[in-house]
C-alpha cells in the first residue's frame, strides 16, 4: 500500500498545526507563502540542461566530500530541503524513503538529500525519518547558491518561529537563517541536470510520481 501524495499529507498536517499554533501565527505563515509564490522561482537558479555545479558537503559523521564524487557517475536524485526542523521536509523525506528509494533502485538510480544544517542535524534527519538513502550538510549553502536557490525565512517568519521556540539558525552550520527552497533535480550520469522542479512555496513538494517519470525519461535520450 502507497503512501498518501505529499500534499494530501500537507493538508492533513496543516489542519492540527494550524489548530495548534493557532490564527495570528498561522495568518503569518500564510502570508509568507503567498510573497514567496508572488516573487515566483529565482531568475538564475538553474533548469534543465544546464551542468550541474560541484561544492564541499558534509557527510552526517562530518566528514567531507566532493557534489561530483556523490553522482560517481550514476543518475541521481537530488533533493534541496530545509533541515530536520520542517514538518514539511519531514514528510517529504519519509515519503521519499518509503515510495521513492524503491523505484529509484530497481533503476540503478540513487536518492541524495541536501540542507544547510549541522552534520548532527543531518544525522537527526535521518534517524527521525529512519532514512536509507545518503543525506548531507551543505555548510553555508555554497552548493545551493551555486544552483541559484537560496532564500531565507522573512523578518515575521523568524519573530514566529521564535514564539514557536526555534530559530534556523541555530540550525545551520553557518548560523544564518538562509535556507534552499525545496527542489528536486534529476542529473544524469554526464552531470548534466535532466529535470528541474523548484518549490518557492516550502508547503508544496516534487510528488513521487514525477520524479519516477523524470528517472524514467533518461532511458528514453
Amino acid at each position: 500500500m502507497s503512501t498518501p501524495s505529499i500534499a494530501q499529507q500537507v493538508d492533513d498536517f496543516n489542519v492540527g498545526f494550524e489548530s495548534q499554533i493557532g490564527d495570528r501565527l498561522a495568518a503569518v505563515f500564510s502570508g509568507e507563502q503567498s510573497e514567496l509564490r508572488a516573487a515566483g522561482v529565482p531568475d538564475g537558479a538553474l533548469g534543465e540542461g544546464d551542468t550541474a555545479p560541484d561544492a564541499d558537503l558534509l557527510t552526517a559523521d562530518g566528514a567531507t566530500v566532493t557534489f561530483s564524487s556523490v553522482l560517481d557517475d550514476a543518475a541521481t536524485v537530488v533533493v534541496f530541503y530545509r533541515g530536520a526542523w520542517c514538518p514539511y521536509c519531514n514528510i517529504t523525506l519519509r515519503t521519499y524513503q518509503q515510495d521513492l528509494l524503491p523505484a529509484l533502485e530497481e533503476r540503478g538510480a540513487r536518492l541524495v538529500a541536501i540542507s544547510p544544517q549541522t552534520a548532527d542535524g543531518t544525522a537527526q534527519s535521518q534517524t527521525n525519518g529512519a532514512l536509507g538513502f545518503t543525506v548531507l550538510s551543505d555548510p553555508g549553502n555554497v552548493l545551493a547558491d551555486r544552483f541559484g536557490i537560496v532564500t531565507e525565512p522573512s523578518a515575521h517568519a523568524q519573530e514566529a518561529h521564535t514564539e514557536l521556540g526555534f530559530a534556523v539558525s541555530d540550525s545551520n552550520a553557518d548560523a544564518t537563517a538562509r535556507v534552499p527552497f525545496p527542489s528536486v533535480y534529476v542529473i544524469d550520469r554526464a552531470g548534466r541536470i535532466r529535470f528541474a522542479d523548484v518549490h518557492v512555496d516550502y508547503t508544496s513538494r516534487t510528488e513521487v510520481a514525477d520524479i519516477v517519470g523524470a528517472v524514467d525519461r533518461l532511458s528514453d535520450n
